[in-house]
């Protein structure tokens, strides 16, 4: 169940992040307009709803007034899958089973974009404080006399400084996030490690639930070692110190 509950919350941050950081952007270059404040009410909202609640919504949405997703299950049973592996979605990539890929995009798009939306939210937010911090910096203002354009100020000189703090972020909230697939898996009959903790619990099989219990802290204390490495790696002045 592991490499299943791994591919959701994988796809659910790269949603997360592609939709955050595309509100920060926006609020960053049309700052101290109405359209920030339209990001800033945006991320408000996103983030004051629980992602059970996202999940209701996308299910009565896409599943029922206008069904183009599957909603529940992580596969449809009438797929020849002879994988070697349960990473059935990167695996199904390497192969280029495009079939494959589709079927599994359509099962696991509405449980991503409910986990997605409150992380979303809560980067879109720090991102574009960092971005505002960072436009008043002296190296941005001198790429601005040498006459490059705003877009290029923001994406490319002041993004890679203003992207460190939000890395730390998304290192901590992806743990978080695993954690969170637990009521998204049930709503949407996942068949993901969160949904087998729950049958654990209504089973009161203690072993299971202690074994899940102890990879969910395994799984914390990786993801937040490599952020911290990585934020080694990209910031210079950590490793020059």
């Amino acid at each position: 169940r592991l490499p299943a509950t791994l591919e959701l919350s994988i796809v659910a941050l790269v949603i997360a992040v592609i939709i955050g950081g595309a509100l920060a952007l926006m609020g960053t270059l049309y700052r101290d307009t109405k359209t920030e404040g339209a990001v800033d009410v945006t991320a408000g909202m996103a983030l004051s709803i629980p992602d059970f609640l996202w999940g209701l919504v996308l299910i009565l949405l896409f599943g029922v007034l206008w069904p183009v997703f599957h909603i529940s299950g992580r596969i449809s049973p009438s797929l020849n899958i002879d994988f070697s592996t349960n990473f059935y979605l990167f695996e199904a990539i390497l192969r280029l089973r495009f079939d494959v890929i589709a079927d599994l995009i359509g099962h696991m798009l509405m449980p991503a974009l409910a986990l997605a939306i409150p992380l979303a939210a809560i980067i879109a937010q720090l991102l574009k404080q960092s971005l505002k911090e960072t436009m008043h910096l002296d190296y941005v203002t001198l790429a601005r006399t040498k006459g490059y354009g705003e877009n290029h100020v923001i994406t490319l000189e002041a993004l890679p400084n203003a992207i460190l703090p939000t890395l730390t972020l998304i290192g901590v909230q992806f743990t978080f996030l695993i954690g969170g697939t637990v009521i998204i898996e049930r709503l949407f009959s996942y068949e993901g490690l969160g949904n087998m903790a729950i049958d654990a619990v209504i089973n009161r099989d203690l072993p299971l639930i202690q074994g899940i219990v102890i990879l969910f802290a395994l799984l914390f204390t990786i993801v937040n070692l490599v952020v911290d490495m990585l934020y080694v790696v990209l910031n210079p002045r950590l490793r020059h110190a």
